[in-house]
């Protein structure tokens, strides 16, 4: 195993060496015996725990039908059956799919769309959003250096402006106004396809939008002929309490993007992405202009519809929502015992962010996420702030949303010593 370790590209970077050889549920198992509780869900994609029987079943069973069955030769039962699933459930007007293998990818594909139907070529991304790692979405990719570091020139066209994020003092006004004078400065409604946002910044820090900006972004895009792409890819299926963060009752339920990217969760780890546009604007392109050799994969797709009937079953949209609630008294009350040494605690649904304020040792993130461990839980830094995030299953039990929050609470403690 160490020659092994010692093979795997340097530029990976990882939590722990630990070899995780099971999943169930809320809990990882390892080589070496551990059974360690999971709050990172490999990062919001294991939305129904992990292993859960019923998709285990239905990858099992596709596997002994066709396991790659390529879009760009033929249809596949698996793909239309989860077209038909999931059409309903979208956005208002969100009418045709594509479907792709990577959040990233999807995120290009959606660029394309924006492109082909406006005929236009720049496009606007929010500071600290996260899009993905690959060449076109790097350069959209503001929530770390790392992502971009060594690779450019990158991809060019993009802009930047900031986002909403309250408690560093960047209110929705604030950021409106932001945006409205990048378009006295900058550029010109000609030229700009697309704006693309995350309703709530992942890694850039777990902040969900203040309730008004996704309307106003909407509506500014709107009156300039700009399309607003909404990136799902870590919201998506459940994650904030509601299918889809956009359509929610935080957001008011009437902002309606022109094309939605999602991933993640969609298939319980399976590798599947999706956009969702109208049909208007994906007839703007010509059969061809799409495609991908695992786009869309038989096993994935039976992955994927088993993971939409768990989370209808099992009502983990509003399950979400209640532990959610749970698991963010439990952090304030946390936060309410650590001298000021927490400054926010903030989230909807399971996708919750606890940052730490200038008073915290430095390093904050690597050490808590290794204490965590120690005491027998995964959990993840982000943003270039001090960050926590919280992404348990959206089936969590209160008894493990409580362990959690006994680990989080001493590992804390450990470090203020």
């Amino acid at each position: 195993m160490a020659l092994a370790k010692s093979s795997i590209t340097r530029g990976v970077g990882r939590l722990t060496d630990l070899i995780v050889t099971r999943g169930r549920g809320s809990y990882i198992e390892t080589s070496c015996g551990s059974r360690i509780l999971d709050f990172t869900t490999g990062i919001g994609v294991t939305n129904c725990g992990h292993s859960h029987p019923c998709i285990v079943e239905a990858t099992q069973k596709q596997c002994s039908e066709i396991v790659h069955a390529q879009v760009n030769i033929a249809y596949h039962d698996k793909m239309l059956e989860l077209t038909d699933i999931l059409i309903p459930s979208l956005p208002k007007g969100l009418d045709t799919i594509f479907y792709g293998t990577t959040g990233a990818e999807a995120v290009e594909n959606a660029l394309k769309m924006a492109r082909a139907y406006t005929g236009k070529h720049s496009t606007i991304v929010f500071r600290g959003g996260y899009h993905g790692r690959t060449f076109g979405t790097m350069g959209m990719t503001t929530s770390s250096r790392i992502y971009r570091q060594k690779f450019g020139p990158l991809l060019s066209g993009i802009h930047v402006a900031p986002f909403p994020y309250e408690y560093h003092g960047v209110s929705s006004d604030n950021a409106m106004e932001a945006l409205e004078q990048l378009f006295k400065e900058v550029l010109h409604e000609d030229d700009v396809a697309a704006i693309v946002m995350e309703p709530v910044l992942g890694e850039g820090g777990y902040v969900p939008a203040p309730p008004d900006f996704l309307k106003r972004v909407k509506e500014f895009a709107s009156k300039k002929g700009i399309l607003l792409i909404c990136d799902e890819v870590q919201t998506g299926f459940g994650r904030t309490g509601s299918l889809f963060s956009c359509d929610s009752d935080y957001f008011g339920k009437d902002v309606m993007p022109d094309i939605l990217t999602m991933a993640k969760g969609i298939a319980s780890g399976f590798p599947i992405s999706a956009v969702a546009t109208r049909r208007e604007i994906s007839n703007a392109l010509e059969p061809g202009m799409l495609g991908g050799t695992y786009s869309g994969n038989a096993v994935a797709c039976a992955a994927a519809i088993a993971t939409q009937k768990v989370i209808a079953d099992e009502k983990l949209v509003e399950n979400s929502a209640k532990k959610g609630k749970k698991l963010v008294k439990n952090l304030r009350q946390i936060q309410s015992q650590t001298n000021g040494l927490i400054g926010d605690v903030r989230g909807i649904g399971c996708m919750i962010g606890v940052e730490f304020t200038d008073s915290a040792p430095m390093g904050i993130k690597q050490l808590l996420s290794q204490k965590c461990l120690d005491n027998g839980m995964f959990l993840l830094g982000c943003s270039t702030f001090d960050v926590m995030r919280f992404i348990p299953p959206l089936n969590v039990s209160d008894e493990d949303i409580d362990k959690g929050s006994e680990i989080f609470e001493k590992s804390v403690k450990m470090l203020a010593q």
